[in-house]
């Protein structure tokens, strides 16, 4: 099944257990997609599409969270925490740090890459792989640390 699919579904669901937390998630991932599909030229949102979308959205709660409990808002934090993990459930497993140290190495490997100046070069053929899977910033602080 399709994630937009899915993602009607568990709205109706959720509406009718009245789960407004999830709810009211789904209603803003599927407003980001109808944003999407509406700017500029008509097109469809794939898989790929709204799981990056789901991502950016996550990415947000994160930095939320994280100022939410700077400033001792501890009850706006936890709604961000509640939303992030709703948000997770569209998102395809997430590698290990192991994984990607494994696939980092690989990359390296095959790219010849000997130094911190190579990092372009093993980003550009790490990010297809890791795309989605795996926290951008993790996989950075790692092809940084194996490269110097």
């Amino acid at each position: 099944m399709a994630l937009k699919e899915q993602l009607q579904q568990d709205l109706i669901t959720s509406m009718k257990s009245k789960d407004e937390v999830t709810t009211g998630t789904i209603r803003l991932l599927k407003a980001a997609i109808l944003r999407f599909e509406t700017a500029g030229e008509k097109k469809i949102a794939t898989d790929e599409d709204i799981i990056q979308m789901a991502g950016k959205e996550i990415k947000q709660r994160k930095d939320s969270i994280e100022q939410f409990e700077k400033g001792g808002r501890t009850e706006l934090a936890e709604k961000e925490k509640l939303e992030m993990a709703v948000l997770e459930k569209y998102l395809p497993a997430q590698l290990s740090e192991e994984e990607v140290r494994a696939i980092v190495k690989e990359v390296i490997a095959a790219t010849g890459a000997t130094g911190k100046s190579d990092l372009g070069k093993v980003m550009g053929a790490l990010m297809p792989r890791t795309k989605g899977k795996a926290d951008g910033g993790m996989v950075n602080k790692i092809v940084q640390e194996l490269l110097s």
